[in-house]
Order: C-alpha cells, then structure tokens, then sequence
C-alpha cells in the first residue's frame, strides 16, 4: 500500500518560493504517474502538474505553467514542486496523488493513493 506525505509548505510573500516535497513509502516510486493537485477554501479541486513514472513527461495547469516545476528522485522515492513568483492566488492546499493508471488521467483527475495534504498562504 502506497502512502505519500507531503511537507514544505507554509506562508510566504507575494514573489516568493517555496519547494513542496512528497514524500512515498510503501512501494517503490518508479511504478507509479504522480500529480499535484490544490484546493483553495470555497473553490474545487485543481491539478497544478503531473509527471510520469521516468520523469519523461510533464504538463502544468495553466495558472502555474512557467512558475511551478514538478520532479522526481525514484532513487529517494520523492517528488518536489518548485513554486516560484508566487502569487495570493496559489494559496492553497497542495496534494500529491498516485496511480500506475496512464499519464493524462493523472494530470486530469488524481489517482487511487493521496497524501493529507500541505498548506501554502501566499500573502503579505
């Protein structure tokens, strides 16, 4: 059973950065597309990135493309989102998910396996 945790999360400034780390025990990381999703009070669920098994292919939600950078260390079972220029916009509840499902249902709907989740505050 696959579990994931994630951590680094926390308040930061408008303009800032942060690294996000997800964290999986259980099985091996390499047999598994890993997303990062967000929800924001009020607001649905949304995939922020997603990157498969070799960390071959990436894709980004159109509010983080050219901010946000998702990958992987398989040899440390870990996945990382780099968040730069962060806006108050990004404040959030960041989650990594799972699946050996295909690529794009990943990136578009998550997996069977989640983590708890990791809060950003994006404000001044």
């Amino acid at each position: 059973q696959l579990q994931l945790v994630e951590s680094g999360g926390g308040l930061v400034q408008p303009g800032g950065s942060l690294r996000l780390s997800c964290a999986a025990s259980g099985s091996l990381l390499e047999y598994f597309n890993i997303g990062w999703f967000r929800q924001a009070p009020g607001k649905e669920r949304e995939g922020v990135a997603c990157i498969s098994r070799m960390g071959v292919r990436t894709s980004y939600g159109d509010s983080v493309a050219g901010r946000f950078t998702i990958s992987r260390d398989n040899a440390k079972n870990m996945v990382y989102l780099q968040m730069n220029s962060l806006k108050p916009e990004d404040t959030a509840i960041y989650y990594c998910t799972a699946d050996s499902i295909q690529f794009g249902p990943i990136c578009t709907a998550g997996g069977k396996y989640w983590g708890k989740g990791t809060l950003v505050t994006v404000s001044s």
